[in-house]
Protein backbone atom coordinates (compact mmCIF):
# COMPACT_ATOMS: atom_id res chain seq x y z
CA UNK A 1 0.00 0.00 0.00
CA UNK A 2 1.54 3.49 -0.98
CA UNK A 3 1.58 6.37 1.27
CA UNK A 4 -1.12 8.01 -0.88
CA UNK A 5 -3.24 5.28 -0.50
CA UNK A 6 -3.30 4.92 3.27
CA UNK A 7 -3.96 8.72 3.40
CA UNK A 8 -6.87 8.00 1.52
CA UNK A 9 -7.65 5.16 3.57
CA UNK A 10 -7.59 6.43 6.95
CA UNK A 11 -9.46 9.84 5.45
CA UNK A 12 -12.45 7.94 4.37
CA UNK A 13 -12.36 5.78 7.83
CA UNK A 14 -12.50 9.71 9.60
CA UNK A 15 -15.51 10.35 7.31
CA UNK A 16 -16.54 7.28 8.46
CA UNK A 17 -16.56 8.10 11.89
CA UNK A 18 -18.10 11.40 11.57
CA UNK A 19 -21.35 9.93 9.73
CA UNK A 20 -21.29 7.05 13.15
CA UNK A 21 -20.79 10.38 15.40
CA UNK A 22 -23.59 12.64 13.90
CA UNK A 23 -26.05 9.45 13.58
CA UNK A 24 -26.30 8.79 17.67
CA UNK A 25 -28.93 9.57 19.30
CA UNK A 26 -28.85 13.30 21.59
CA UNK A 27 -28.77 12.04 24.99
CA UNK A 28 -25.99 12.72 27.80
CA UNK A 29 -23.85 9.24 27.35
CA UNK A 30 -24.51 9.74 23.32
CA UNK A 31 -22.88 12.91 23.26
CA UNK A 32 -19.88 12.31 25.18
CA UNK A 33 -18.91 8.56 23.55
CA UNK A 34 -19.75 10.70 20.08
CA UNK A 35 -17.37 13.92 20.96
CA UNK A 36 -14.75 11.08 22.50
CA UNK A 37 -14.83 8.50 18.94
CA UNK A 38 -14.74 11.83 16.50
CA UNK A 39 -11.44 13.23 18.19
CA UNK A 40 -9.52 9.58 18.30
CA UNK A 41 -11.34 8.63 14.78
CA UNK A 42 -10.57 11.50 12.91
CA UNK A 43 -6.97 12.05 14.31
CA UNK A 44 -5.30 8.92 12.56
CA UNK A 45 -5.35 10.41 9.48
CA UNK A 46 -3.85 14.04 10.46
CA UNK A 47 -1.40 12.66 12.28
CA UNK A 48 -0.47 10.21 9.71
CA UNK A 49 0.29 12.82 7.20
CA UNK A 50 2.18 15.02 9.61
CA UNK A 51 4.46 11.67 9.79
CA UNK A 52 4.52 11.68 6.60
CA UNK A 53 6.57 14.95 6.76
CA UNK A 54 8.24 14.22 9.86
CA UNK A 55 12.15 15.83 10.06
CA UNK A 56 13.38 12.46 10.92
CA UNK A 57 12.92 8.56 11.44
CA UNK A 58 12.32 9.10 14.62
CA UNK A 59 9.96 12.02 13.89
CA UNK A 60 8.84 9.93 11.54
CA UNK A 61 7.98 6.57 14.25
CA UNK A 62 6.65 8.65 17.15
CA UNK A 63 4.12 9.98 15.28
CA UNK A 64 3.05 6.61 13.77
CA UNK A 65 3.01 5.72 17.42
CA UNK A 66 0.53 8.81 18.09
CA UNK A 67 -1.44 6.90 14.77
CA UNK A 68 -1.81 3.06 16.76
CA UNK A 69 -2.78 5.15 19.88
CA UNK A 70 -5.23 7.26 18.54
CA UNK A 71 -6.82 3.45 16.39
CA UNK A 72 -6.96 1.78 19.62
CA UNK A 73 -8.59 4.26 21.48
CA UNK A 74 -11.19 4.50 18.54
CA UNK A 75 -11.46 0.18 19.04
CA UNK A 76 -12.36 0.52 22.69
CA UNK A 77 -15.22 4.02 21.72
CA UNK A 78 -16.63 1.35 18.81
CA UNK A 79 -16.77 -1.15 21.89
CA UNK A 80 -19.14 1.40 24.12
CA UNK A 81 -21.17 2.56 21.42
CA UNK A 82 -22.08 -1.33 20.89
CA UNK A 83 -22.15 -2.42 24.44
CA UNK A 84 -23.95 0.51 25.89
CA UNK A 85 -26.61 -0.40 23.09
CA UNK A 86 -26.47 2.61 21.04
CA UNK A 87 -25.69 1.02 18.33
CA UNK A 88 -26.06 -2.58 17.08
CA UNK A 89 -23.01 -3.85 16.23
CA UNK A 90 -23.86 -5.58 13.23
CA UNK A 91 -24.16 -1.56 11.70
CA UNK A 92 -20.54 -1.41 13.04
CA UNK A 93 -18.79 -4.35 11.97
CA UNK A 94 -17.47 -3.26 8.94
CA UNK A 95 -16.13 -0.30 10.65
CA UNK A 96 -15.05 -2.37 13.79
CA UNK A 97 -13.04 -4.39 10.85
CA UNK A 98 -11.49 -1.17 9.07
CA UNK A 99 -10.49 -0.10 12.53
CA UNK A 100 -8.13 -3.02 13.30
CA UNK A 101 -6.97 -3.61 9.44
CA UNK A 102 -5.70 -0.14 9.93
CA UNK A 103 -3.85 -0.33 13.45
CA UNK A 104 -2.13 -3.28 11.73
CA UNK A 105 -0.79 -1.91 9.07
CA UNK A 106 0.44 0.75 11.15
CA UNK A 107 2.21 -1.58 13.65
CA UNK A 108 3.74 -2.75 10.50
CA UNK A 109 5.10 -0.29 9.68
CA UNK A 110 5.99 0.86 13.59
CA UNK A 111 7.84 -2.42 13.55
CA UNK A 112 9.38 -1.55 9.88
CA UNK A 113 10.45 1.27 11.61
CA UNK A 114 12.51 0.14 14.66
CA UNK A 115 14.24 -2.29 12.68
CA UNK A 116 16.09 0.22 10.35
Amino acid sequence: MTTEELKNRLKMFALRIIKLSESLPDTNTANTLGRQILRSGTSPGANYRSACIGKSDKDFLNKLKIVEEELDETHYWLELIIESGLVKADKLNDLMIENHELLKIIVSSIITMKKK
